[in-house]
């Protein structure tokens, strides 16, 4: 299964991801963005996120 990660030490957190997909990703309490611990992700609304960061800091891996 493929899992989409935030790399955290190129987020700028804008909060495009959380706009695009927040059934994916949040803002935490530290002021991070999180990805959700979810058991499948939305592919097309994740691929949404990932296509409008600007700071390019969104993939997917395998698990």
């Amino acid at each position: 299964m493929k899992i989409p990660v935030v790399e955290l030490s190129d987020c700028i957190v804008c909060g495009v991801c959380v706009e695009a997909c927040p059934e994916v990703f949040r803002l935490n309490n530290a002021g991070y963005i999180e990805v959700r611990d979810l058991k499948s992700f939305p592919q097309a609304e994740v691929n949404e996120a990932v296509k409008h960061c600007p700071a390019d800091c969104i993939f997917w891996q395998e698990e």
